[in-house]
């Protein structure tokens, strides 16, 4: 269906019920290009230090931490966003921002697998979780909100829609809001976002629908946040604003100072721990050709099954808050 044609069918109906079915057709339409755009290759076995999950466009390896765009519709403020850790799973992963091509891989401490604990009532991750492209929350700047310097990663995001994404889904987000987690005296925003092609996104503009819409929510994300690291031995986490989620706006301020932060990194020679090649920026001196990229591809382990887990994996854990 072209879009000249949705204009002659939909000129008959009311302004209002016009503009919602092209906003529709539109976005579906959008969706269905990004989902052919990008591919997540998985490599290596499921729950080994070997796994990981490469992305590819029509042309070969990219990065999903440099390549993919932050942007999917910039006038409309919707953003890419890559899954690192769909709904109700625990294996803590995360795109490996040390690596080249930054695959997503499982993070690892004192080389054992990680993974989130269930802390009761909640399961693994209570959100599609992950990352904005070309963002960086810069450990070297204090903050001016929370005080705090950046995390050295790219900002996470709670994606609150009802599908259960895959590990490698690049969703088409609209940002809601923002919680600020402090981790051990640095700046962790939290994104709270839905996929636009979610039932509920039409419904959902700013963090107050989230209560309206989804009540309780936002206060199990909070206590989430708070208790998830207790059953280590761990004190609770702390968050800047009294654990208050700010409004959409203040959240877009801050994917903008994330994304300029991305852009010094990215184009400057500046030291770092992180790996910044990339095929797409022109301006980056990290730059590299296809091949060089489909190389670290190709070097990567040969796919193969799974390996069990430990069933302490599916603890129950009962937490005390003071």
């Amino acid at each position: 269906m072209s879009v000249s044609f949705l204009r002659h069918v939909c000129s008959a109906f009311p302004a209002t019920i016009r503009c919602a079915l092209q906003h529709r057709y539109l976005s579906l339409t959008h969706r269905q290009l990004q989902l052919t755009m990008y591919r997540a290759i998985e490599r290596g076995s499921f729950n080994t230090p070997s796994y990981r999950i490469y992305f590819k466009d029509d042309k070969g390896t990219i990065s999903p931490f440099h390549d993919i765009p932050l942007f999917a519709d910039e006038g409309n403020s919707i953003f890419n966003m890559v899954v690192e850790v769909p709904r109700w799973t625990n294996a803590k992963m995360e795109i490996n921002t040390k690596e080249a091509m930054n695959p997503i891989s499982q993070d690892t401490k004192k080389e054992k697998l990680r993974f989130v604990h269930n802390c009761f009532p909640h399961h693994g991750y209570i959100w599609n979780y992950g990352a904005l492209p070309q963002t960086w929350e810069n450990p070297e700047s204090i903050d001016e909100a929370t005080k705090c310097k950046g995390d050295n990663d790219p900002i996470d995001v709670c994606e609150i829609g009802q599908r259960v994404a895959k590990r490698g889904d690049v969703l088409q987000v609209k940002i809601l809001g923002t919680m600020a987690l402090i981790d051990e005296g640095e700046t962790d925003w939290k994104l709270l976002a839905i996929d636009v092609n979610d039932p509920l996104a039409d419904s959902l503009n700013d963090v107050a629908d989230i209560e309206k819409i989804m009540p309780g929510f936002l206060r199990a994300t909070h206590e989430w946040f708070r208790i998830y690291k207790m059953p280590d031995g761990k004190p609770e986490n702390k968050f800047a604003f009294n654990g208050e989620a700010k409004n959409k706006e203040f959240a877009l301020k801050i994917i903008q100072e994330t994304h300029q932060y991305w852009k010094n990194l990215i184009k400057n020679a500046q030291e770092t721990n992180l790996d910044r090649t990339n095929v797409t920026v022109d301006e980056s001196p990290y730059k590299v050709s296809r091949e060089d990229a489909d190389s670290h591809f190709d070097k990567s382990d040969e796919p193969a099954p799974p390996t069990d887990i430990d069933s302490s994996v599916n603890k129950w854990h009962y937490v005390r808050l003071t």
